[in-house]
């Protein structure tokens, strides 16, 4: 969205909980529309006049996380009636290769995607930086900095993310003849290593206290994990390490 405003592009911002004017997350240039994609309620007036659209949109848990394919389908209808040539969608690397329900839902909405009467691309990008600081920052409260056994990752930066997702949706090249209305693309960051590398590059960036300790992890995600599913080697896009992230990022962690 910083991008786009950058760019010189007119951007409109649905969101369920629009910030008040001078809050950290509001960027100045966009005007923003409260909106709900599990009712349809504002949707129509938030795409009213978008030539391209782009869904960050994330449904976690609750409702939102059952309806998340219904609420993309009452997006791209409002986006195909509003005129709008485009809609962009972004996504996980291989979910539709977990069983883990936020993946599940993921995999879903990417289906209505596909089946859209609009020209439609859906952005699988390997996990944010943020995702492994999170995770790390967690457990160093405990004094333990938690690695799951077994795990690499191939984090990405959000920056170079939105600008794959920008890039993709003002696009003018044709898409391939092959499917002429639907792509899936492929994002992952610049560098892959076991999470005990990324582990102790955080605890040297943040000084934090605590033993880096390999664990565990069982269920769906352990398994999607341990079998490489959150890695794409042949698509490093990405330019930010995590290491330069962190470096970035210093004044938030």
């Amino acid at each position: 969205m910083r991008q786009a405003v950058g760019a010189g592009h007119s951007v409109a911002v649905l969101s369920r909980s629009v910030p008040p004017d001078g809050a950290p997350g509001r960027i100045a240039g966009a005007e923003y529309f409260r909106a709900d994609v599990t009712t349809g309620e504002g949707i129509a007036a938030a795409v009213a006049g978008a030539d391209v659209v782009i869904d960050c949109l994330e449904g976690r848990s609750g409702k939102a996380l059952r309806g998340f394919a219904d609420g993309g389908a009452r997006l791209l209808a409002a986006a195909q009636d509003a005129g709008s040539a485009r809609a962009v969608m972004l996504s996980i690397v291989n979910c539709d290769r977990s069983n883990a329900s936020f993946y599940r839902s993921k995999a879903s909405k990417e289906h209505v995607y596909e089946l859209s009467g609009l020209d439609t691309v859906v952005v699988r990008a390997t996990q944010f930086h943020s995702l492994l600081a999170m995770m790390f920052g967690a457990g160093s409260k405990l004094r333990i900095i938690p690695a799951v056994r077994g795990a690499r990752f191939q984090p990405v930066s959000p920056a170079d993310v939105a600008a794959m997702l920008l890039e993709t949706a003002l696009d003018p090249a044709p898409v391939p003849v092959a499917d002429p209305r639907h792509r899936v693309l492929n994002f992952g960051g610049p560098e892959s290593k076991d999470m005990t590398d990324f582990a102790r590059e955080w605890q040297q960036a943040t000084g934090a206290k605590g033993q880096v300790v390999r664990l565990p992890l069982p269920g769906a995600m352990g398994r999607y994990l341990r079998e490489g599913l959150n890695l794409v080697p042949e698509a490093r896009h990405g330019n930010e390490t995590f290491r330069g992230w962190l470096e970035n990022s210093a004044d938030t962690l």
